[in-house]
């Protein structure tokens, strides 16, 4: 399991303590390493719901790489470009976080809008198997829920192939898990899963 630890506090049970690495985020990683060639040092970061937009930021920022902005898309966009021109003045890299899908985000102010759009654009994809198992196991770790060895290579297969999905599964393994105070293993499992999907899963491995 390949992990960035986040070298700041953040709320019990909200939000991982360490940001796990594969394929749906590996290039982002690659190009923070590069932020003083960014185009105007600017980068904008799109991803989908809960896939560690704000967690790369934060670390982003606090390891000393730049500045980072997250939500912006939710921001006044003139108080948007005056940060876009302090950073600018500063000649620090500018990471900006947006919740709308790259295309999505809709500027009005001309000057912004032109600024943006030369700046790169970086994407969180969607996990791949490792990927989703190790999102799936920290989780679970966050909960102090033990699946055990076999749950991964039982729920990747199964499990929606998103970091929302990962998070969503762990949370009604624990839910059920808690409910019928029995540990997590198979039949919680499955239940989970056809909980989630509204089908019947296979009663054997």
């Amino acid at each position: 399991m390949t992990q960035i630890p986040l070298p700041l506090a953040l709320r019990a049970g909200s939000n991982p303590s360490r940001i796990v690495v594969g394929a749906g985020n590996s290039a982002v990683l690659d190009a923070f390493s590069r932020a003083a060639d960014w185009p105007f040092r600017t980068a904008v970061l799109f991803g989908p719901p809960r896939a560690g937009k704000s967690l790369l930021a934060r670390w982003f920022a606090t390891s000393g790489q730049g500045e980072a902005i997250d939500d912006a898309d939710k921001l006044d966009e003139a108080d948007l470009f005056h940060r876009w021109n302090r950073a600018q003045e500063s000649g620090l890299p500018l990471l900006i976080v947006a919740n709308a899908p790259d295309g999505g985000w809709k500027i009005t102010l001309p000057d912004l809008a032109s600024r943006l759009g030369s700046a790169l654009h970086l994407e969180i994809g969607e996990p791949d198997d490792a990927m989703l198992a190790d999102l799936i196991a920290v989780h679970a770790e966050m909960r102090g829920l033990a699946l055990g060895p076999d749950a991964g290579a039982y729920l990747v297969p199964r499990a929606t192939r998103s970091h929302l999905g990962a998070e969503k599964l762990v949370s009604v393994i624990d839910r059920l898990s808690l409910e019928r105070k029995q540990a997590p293993t198979l039949a919680i499992w499955r239940d989970a899963l056809e909980e989630i999907h509204g089908v019947a899963q296979p009663r054997l491995l």
